[in-house]
């Protein structure tokens, strides 16, 4: 109980809020490596995660290869990037690796999104003329929302765990309080530095639970029109 009382003096501290190691500063740093790393991720598996499921092309290899990229140990392969591209462009490699970490899980929530819909509404849809872009784009893509957004919130969760990985190549984040709580064993930094890392965490987790249920009933409202067109048929 005395180590959580002196992380959290730790965390009010003054000294905490203002300059440039501040606990801000850092959560801006941290945010902006689960950002940039989720948004990279994202423009690579949902155009793929689309295909796969609309197609239903390339399925198994695309098991495969999300269950490889969640097996890679994070911190090695940082630590092997780090040394190919130089301590100078870390951010690369720090950058490479959080995309790595997220593409299975947006990569897995597309798909099935596109996998799952109800097979007589794309099959009215495409009775009624529409091509196969409009299809997806009009009738797969806004019904598998919610199973994309739950991809993107599981990926955005493991980047946010994982960036505290940054500082250990020295791009910050809230990973070097506990990097130098171990180091100089100050361990209400290092706690204090967790408890950030917690609360980020859950901040975000309940951003996409909200983005959650405003694609929930996005889906359902554009189901509903779906389900209407399949009962009244092709005009």
């Amino acid at each position: 109980m005395n180590l959580f009382a002196e992380a959290l003096a730790w965390l009010t501290a003054p000294e905490q809020w203002t300059g440039t190691g501040s606990l801000p500063a850092r959560f801006g740093e941290h945010l902006f490596y689960t950002v940039l790393a989720l948004l990279i991720a994202a423009a690579i598996a949902v155009p793929l995660g689309y295909l796969v499921g609309h197609t239903g092309r390339g399925k198994q290899l695309t098991v495969a290869l999300s269950g490889a990229g969640r097996a890679l140990p994070s911190l090695g392969l940082l630590t092997v990037l780090t040394l190919l591209v130089g301590v100078g462009d870390a951010v690369i490699a720090a950058t490479v690796v959080f995309v790595v970490l997220g593409i299975p899980s947006v990569l897995a929530g597309t798909y099935a999104g596109v996998e799952n819909v109800d097979g007589a509404i794309v099959d009215s849809a495409r009775a009624m003329g529409m091509t196969r872009w409009q299809v997806l784009s009009r009738v797969e893509a806004p019904l598998g929302l919610p199973l994309l957004v739950g991809g993107l919130r599981s990926a955005a969760l493991q980047i946010v765990a994982t960036a505290v990985l940054a500082a250990y190549v020295g791009l910050g984040g809230l990973g070097i309080y506990i990097q130098r709580g171990i180091s100089l064993r100050r361990y209400e930094e290092m706690l204090g530095g967790a408890i950030a890392i917690v609360v980020l965490a859950l901040v975000v987790d309940a951003l996409f639970a909200l983005l959650s249920l405003l694609a929930v009933r996005a889906a359902g409202e554009h189901g509903r029109l779906g389900t209407s067109a399949v009962t009244e048929g092709p005009r």
